[in-house]
Formats: structure tokens, sequence, C-alpha cells
């Protein structure tokens, strides 16, 4: 067993940005096209995180042209360049798949962390 986590250690990645459900983040992921790369951002906000290690992944959902979307990335992939926190979010929930029956502003409303 301890080769394996050792083989799992040294496939983690170091510089990930610290987020938690309810927060809206910019996922920048790297697109192949062709013999071309480019990177192209997925923001909206995170749903859920789930699984420990080099399993853990997260949800973002996003509302494009009013038809609710959403994506789910390996938290410690080469195709992730970076992850940016635009907001943080004060939710009482460890999944928010409630936004899902939600239309409109309200499928993305989650209170600030901020206000208190």
């Amino acid at each position: 067993m301890d080769i394996i986590k050792k083989i799992e250690q040294e496939q983690l990645k170091q510089d990930v940005a610290e987020f938690h459900v309810g927060d809206s983040v910019k996922v920048h992921t790297r697109v192949v096209e062709g013999g071309k790369e480019r990177v192209q951002i997925f923001a909206g906000l995170v749903i859920a995180k789930r699984g420990t290690g080099v399993n853990a992944s997260f949800t973002v959902r996003k509302i494009s042209y009013g038809e609710g979307v959403e994506r789910v990335f390996p938290l410690h992939t080469p195709r992730i360049a970076k992850i940016e926190v635009a907001s943080k979010g004060k939710v009482r929930r460890a999944k928010l798949h409630y936004l899902r029956g939600r239309v409109g502003k309200r499928a993305l409303l989650v209170k600030s962390a901020e206000q208190k």
C-alpha cells in the first residue's frame, strides 16, 4: 500500500487554489484543437466537491443562454491550468443540487461570505 500512496503523492498538484462549495470560480482549462492548444474559461458556481487525493473532483454549474450547464472537473488533472476564486459564498449544505430546480438569477443565488 505504501507504493500506491507514494505514486499518488507524485500525481498530486501542489498549486491548487483553496475553494469551497458555494464559491464562484473561473476554471481555466487547456483545450487541444488540432495541433494548437488554448485556454478556455468555464466560470460558474461550485455546487459539489467529492473524493480525496488523486480522486478528488468538483462540479461547477453555470447558466448559459437560459440553460443550466454543469461540468465535473478532476481536481488534479493537468488539463486545468488554474482555478480563480471570483467570490466566496456562504452555504449550509455540502451539495447544492437543489439549485438545479431553480430558474434565472435564483439558480445561482448564494449568500456572499463577506456579509454577516
